[in-house]
This record gives C-alpha cells, sequence and structure tokens, in this order.
C-alpha cells in the first residue's frame, strides 16, 4: 500500500493524537498519587537507611511501607468510585494484584538469594520495582519506561559506583524521581 506524504502525515497525527488521549485519561485517573505515595516512601525509607542504624532502620521501612500500602488501598478505592466502568475497575483490581505478586516473589527471592548485606537487598528490591513499573509502561503508556530504565541505571550507578552514599542517593534520585514524575504527569499531562 502506497501512501502518499499528506496520508502519512494524517496517520501520523491521528496516531499523536491517540497518545496524547491516552496520557490525559492515564493522568486523569490519578494514578500520579501513587507515583508520589512510593516516592515518599523511598524517599523517607532510604533516608532512614542512611541516617538510622540497627533495627530501627527495618522498623522504619516497615511502618513506610504499611502507610504506603494502606494509602495506595484507600486512594486506589476512591479512585476506583470515580471511574464505574467494570472495565477500569478490572483493569485497576489487576494492576493491584500485579504488584502484589510481584512483591511476594521479591520476596520470595530474598529468601532464596538471602543477600549478604541490605543494600544488595535493597537493589534487588529495586529492580523489582523498576522490572513492574517498565511493565506498567508496556501496558498503560511507554512514556514512563523512561524513566523506569533512568532510575534502574541510576540505582546501577550508586549501588556500584558511589556505595558509601547509595541510600542517599535512591532516596534523592529513586524518591525524588518518582515524585518528580507524579507531578510531572499531573501538571503536564
Amino acid at each position: 500500500m502506497d501512501l502518499s506524504p499528506r496520508e502519512a502525515e494524517d496517520a501520523l497525527a491521528v496516531v499523536q493524537m491517540m497518545m496524547d488521549k491516552t496520557r490525559r485519561a492515564i493522568s486523569n485517573t490519578g494514578a500520579y498519587i501513587f507515583l508520589i505515595i512510593w516516592g515518599f516512601v523511598w524517599l523517607f525509607g532510604f533516608s532512614a537507611n542512611h541516617f538510622l542504624t540497627g533495627e530501627t532502620v527495618g522498623y522504619s521501612w516497615m511502618v513506610l511501607d504499611i502507610l504506603g500500602g494502606a494509602l495506595s488501598v484507600v486512594m486506589g478505592i476512591r479512585l476506583g468510585k470515580k471511574f464505574r466502568r467494570t472495565s477500569i475497575n478490572k483493569t485497576g483490581k489487576n494492576i493491584g494484584y500485579f504488584w502484589l505478586l510481584l512483591f511476594v516473589y521479591c520476596g520470595l527471592l530474598l529468601l532464596v538469594v538471602n543477600p549478604v548485606d541490605m543494600k544488595t537487598g535493597a537493589m534487588i528490591i529495586v529492580l523489582f520495582v523498576m522490572i513492574g513499573w517498565i511493565a506498567m509502561g508496556l501496558l498503560l503508556s511507554t512514556t514512563s519506561i523512561w524513566w523506569g530504565l533512568a532510575i534502574t541505571a541510576l540505582a546501577l550507578v550508586g549501588y556500584y559506583l558511589l556505595p558509601g552514599i547509595f541510600y542517599l542517593w535512591m532516596a534523592a534520585l529513586g524518591g525524588g524521581g518518582m515524585i518528580a514524575l507524579g507531578f510531572y504527569i499531573r501538571s503536564r499531562w
């Protein structure tokens, strides 16, 4: 099939219009809220890793994860009520189940591998989160894949090249990156 330059231009304009509509739809669903919630969990959690010691770090993460999980469930339910369509609610539930199963498998991997230090365990968790992020990007918005790849690359740089400040690095760039992306999606999409 031969397309004239004008027909090709029109087809590309339609594709761009659909991408813009998809971005607006994602922003309007409130998905950005979850990035902000978990960005703050990472910001405070990784800061705790850097500044606190011993069991206090574990308790800090436990409290932050419970708060982040509870806020995510509450916001997911509230957002689900906003959108009455069965397909949207089913998709939202499936996304929730996906993340739950991903974290169960991450926990199982940590049990099997038994990392020698907290930093290695943290890096494994970061990689699992980024796998989930990129998978969601493949399904929902390919633009967000680049953010996931960037945070993965920055995490690896911090882990291998800046081990002394890895936790601060992840607090600022991982947590801060999620927060920034959440606000960017809210304001620009």
